[in-house]
């Protein structure tokens, strides 16, 4: 082999050697967004939420959002947005944009509003407009429950303050929500449940209603207060 072939060679198998390791590695994507912890430990919604359903939901659903929006938005403007701006325009931007910021940020909302030793019913002024808006706290209870049910295939119930500052409830599908500007119903989000069938289907099947029911021992009823004041 003269010094010209040898030369080929070696460059040959470096760039091959390079490749192999492109394909052999698991590619890692940093990017503008990340998966904030749990506030609160994997088995500690037990009963009520499984551990199993928390891990999955959160490190592999929550984390696999947050990954996509990440690549949805390289190399654009967007990097540099706030989340909730891109949100309000999202008919503006691509689906992925739209399914994955979607999926972040009603999932980072979702943790929030729920929590360990829980649950029972609101107080204050939170409790007065649930009051004033829907008759008792169990009629609310009722109609939310009717909206979660209800929505066909995939999605979010919700309840808001609407831009008339009045409490509704409301339900989006898929990963949409109602600060989008897509949304029938705009406004800003007190209270949510995720009826996607990864939030639930370990421990309840095919029975939403059972999860949905389950799910009003853990709300975080302080949190939700803090949203409504805030709206």
């Amino acid at each position: 082999m003269n010094r010209k072939d040898f030369i080929k060679a070696i460059v040959g198998s470096s760039f091959l050697l390079k490749m192999g390791d492109v394909f052999a590695k698991p590619v890692s994507f940093e990017g503008m967004y990340t998966l904030a912890p749990l506030p609160y430990a994997n088995d500690a919604l037990e009963p009520h939420i499984d551990k199993l359903t928390m891990e999955i939901h959160h490190d592999r659903h929550h984390k696999a959002y947050v990954d996509n929006l990440n690549k949805a938005i390289a190399g654009t403007p967007l990097e540099k947005t706030p989340l909730t701006d891109i949100l309000k325009d999202i008919s503006k931007h691509p689906v992925a944009v739209r399914n994955n910021g979607g999926g972040h940020w009603n999932h980072t909302f979702f943790w929030q509003i729920l929590g360990p030793n829980a649950g029972g019913a609101p107080t204050g002024k939170l409790a007065a407009a649930i009051n004033s808006s829907f008759g008792s706290f169990d009629k609310f209870k009722e109609e939310f429950a009717k909206a979660a049910t209800t929505r066909f295939g995939s999605g979010w119930a919700w309840l808001i303050v609407d831009t008339n500052k009045k409490l509704k409830i409301t339900s989006t599908p898929n990963q949409d929500n109602p600060l989008m500007d897509v949304a029938p119903d705009k406004g800003t989000p007190v209270l949510a449940i995720d009826v996607w069938e990864h939030a639930y289907y370990l421990k309840y099947q095919n029975k939403r209603a059972d999860y949905i029911n389950a799910f009003w021992n853990v709300v975080n009823w302080k949190k939700v207060s803090e949203n409504f004041e805030a709206a």
